[in-house]
Formats: structure tokens, C-alpha cells, sequence
């Protein structure tokens, strides 16, 4: 039996049962594949039988409003995710008559799709010829064929798409799943199982013993640490929230006023500037309400979280705000980044996770 075969009959016999693998429904899978970008198969599965049932199919996502789609990606992290969803969505049933396109081009076309989504969403509804390479695949295939291609190059995942393309069997849907599977249960980052894998006598990599040196990827850029000031005004007992702008970091979400600042010493000063400035609210600071440590992709936010007294309530188009009750905050669907300083959202950072299908 050639790699194809046996890898394929290992997967039969030994992969997850995820509930997007009981359907070959391309809105299913293709929510499933978004859902699963930067985030672990465990954790995915409760948000996407939640997100099923509230729309069961791209006719019911595409009528979704923005609070009902953050509502229910509260805790996924990586918000844009969601927003582009809900415009792939509409242009699906504007332009497609409600179903995902089996070309190739037109699926490229869709918001938030790219190649890998393209790949697997064609390849395992549709059985169409098409890789879907992601790190798992690339960390399998490197360690298979033994390329020394760096996969942090973005022109690299070419030459893995290439490959994989080449050595497609029939059965696409069950061989590019497999490949992923591989990857998150036996052909691990560290520690793989050789001893256990079912294409280890094809392996190349193992041969040349370069298991543990593959894929080669050159160290990510470090994180950088910003100091984050974050106000809790409140004015006549209702607290004041206001939309972030509709790019950047939490775009479109609502939350507290934050701004970058220099210095920790410098915080609450800078603070009282921009609620003056940008909101045209005159606050008296009352005290520091709590502080902590958020972490994204590249940066690091250290927040200091300060409670002011608001002397007149603002009511602004731009940025727009909202007035709460302070005994509602605790239900507002808030970003993980402003729960943590409310003290809902303790020893756990949504937004530090791979994509690891395990």
C-alpha cells in the first residue's frame, strides 16, 4: 500500500467524531473551517452546534444582526472572523443563489475565504480535486517528502499546495481530513508519535532522522507591551460603553474608553485629556478600579482600569455611546480583553491559542 492508501485507512479507523464530519453540507463545513482559525477542536465544538442551531443554514446567517453574531462568538476572540462571515453570507445569497460555489475562483472571491478555506470547504463537500494546506498539512507533508522549504515564507505554502496537489487521490474529501488528523494526533509539533504512525516506513523525514528538525519556521516577531489606560465612568448610576472604530483591534465591539499611554504615572492624566477631548466629558478621577494583562497575536495590552465621576452624561454620534445601568454591565457582551478587568474572565486568555487541532 502506497502513503494515499494508508494513511486513508488509518484515518477510517481511528479519527474524532466532530459533528462537521457528519455532514458533507458546505455552510456546515465551511463555518466549521472559520471557527476553527486560531482556535482548538475542543473548544470549537460547543460554539458550533450553538451556532447551527441558531442559523441552520446561509439564508439565516445572512439576516443575522451584528449583537446577534457577537453575541454568540463571544470568547472565540478574533472578532473579524465573525463580521466577515456575515458578509460572506449575504453575497452567497445575493450572487449564488444561496449556495457555496463549486469554482474555485468564485470561492476565492467570497469575504474572509482564502486558499486553505477554499480548499476544504471544495474539497469535502464537493470532493473536488483541491489541497487544503494548513500548518498540520504543511508540518505532515514537510516531514513526509523531507522539504526544507521554511513554512514561515508566506510564498512557501505554494510549494506544500503543489505537493499535495500532486499526490490527491480519489477520495479528496477523507485524504485532505486525514492529513489533518495526522498532524494533530500522531505527526505533533513535539513529541511525534512515529513510533505509532501509519506512513512512518514512507516517511523521508524519518529516515533522514529530520523529524524533530521539520517544518523548519523561523521564530515568530516578539510580542510588544502596551500600556493601556481604560475608564469606567459613571454618571447618575449608569455607566458609559462606546463602540471601537470599525478597524484595528476589537473593531466594531463595544467596551469601556481605552487609550495607549506613555507611562503608568502618566495614565489617569491622559485619560481625563481624552474624555475631555473626544467625548467632551468632564470627569473627577475617583480611583483605580483594577488592572490586567491581555494578550493578542503580536502585542501585549497592560490595562490599568480607573472608575471617574462623569459631571454631565455626553450623548455623541461619533465615537457612539451608550449609558448602562451598573448592575447590566456584568450582562453586556463584552470583548475578553474589558471582562478580565470586571473580574468575569480570570486565568484564562481566549486570543492566545494556535491553530492546533487538538
Amino acid at each position: 500500500m502506497n502513503f494515499q492508501d494508508n494513511l486513508l485507512k488509518w484515518y477510517k479507523i481511528n479519527k474524532r467524531l466532530l459533528p462537521w464530519r457528519e455532514t458533507q453540507d458546505p455552510y456546515k463545513i465551511w463555518v466549521s473551517e472559520i471557527m476553527l482559525q486560531q482556535t482548538q477542536v475542543k473548544t470549537v465544538i460547543d460554539y458550533y452546534n450553538r451556532f447551527i442551531k441558531v442559523f441552520p443554514n446561509v439564508e439565516a446567517l445572512s439576516k443575522a444582526t451584528e449583537d446577534e453574531m457577537h453575541r454568540l462568538w463571544q470568547g472565540l476572540g478574533y472578532y473579524s472572523r465573525a463580521d466577515k462571515m456575515m458578509l460572506c453570507a449575504k453575497e452567497v445569497v445575493k450572487n449564488h443563489q444561496g449556495q457555496f460555489p463549486k469554482d474555485h475562483k468564485d470561492m476565492l472571491s467570497l469575504p474572509g475565504i482564502g486558499p486553505y478555506t477554499a480548499g476544504a470547504v471544495l474539497s469535502i463537500a464537493y470532493n473536488m480535486p483541491f489541497p487544503a494546506v494548513d500548518g498540520n498539512v504543511m508540518r505532515v507533508i514537510s516531514r513526509q517528502f523531507n522539504i526544507q522549504e521554511d513554512i514561515s515564507i508566506p510564498r512557501t505554502r505554494k510549494v506544500f499546495e503543489e505537493k499535495v496537489q500532486s499526490i490527491l487521490p480519489k477520495d479528496v474529501r477523507h485524504f485532505n481530513q486525514a492529513l489533518m488528523e495526522l498532524g494533530a494526533l500522531i505527526c505533533t509539533p513535539k513529541n511525534p508519535k512515529c513510533e505509532i504512525c501509519p506512513v512512518m516506513n514512507s516517511c523521508m523525514g524519518y529516515k533522514a532522522k529530520n523529524v524533530e528538525l521539520l517544518p523548519i519556521k523561523t521564530k515568530k516577531t516578539k510580542k510588544t507591551n502596551h500600556i493601556m489606560a481604560v475608564a469606567y465612568v459613571k454618571c447618575e448610576d449608569q455607566i458609559m460603553i462606546t463602540k471601537r472604530p470599525n478597524r484595528g483591534i476589537l473593531a466594531n465591539l463595544w467596551g469601556f474608553p481605552i487609550i495607549e499611554v506613555h507611562s503608568k504615572d502618566e495614565a489617569i492624566k491622559e485619560m481625563v485629556n481624552e474624555l475631555q477631548e473626544i467625548y467632551g466629558l468632564e470627569v473627577e478621577y475617583i480611583a483605580q478600579k483594577n488592572q490586567a494583562k491581555h494578550i493578542f497575536t503580536h502585542r501585549i495590552w497592560e490595562m490599568q482600569f480607573f472608575e471617574f465621576k462623569g459631571k454631565n452624561k455626553v450623548m455623541i454620534d461619533f465615537p457612539n455611546v451608550k449609558w448602562l445601568p451598573e448592575d447590566e454591565i456584568k450582562d453586556f457582551h463584552f470583548p475578553t480583553a474589558f471582562k478580565k478587568l470586571l473580574g468575569l474572565q480570570k486565568g484564562r486568555d481566549f486570543n492566545k491559542r494556535s491553530r492546533q487541532r487538538n
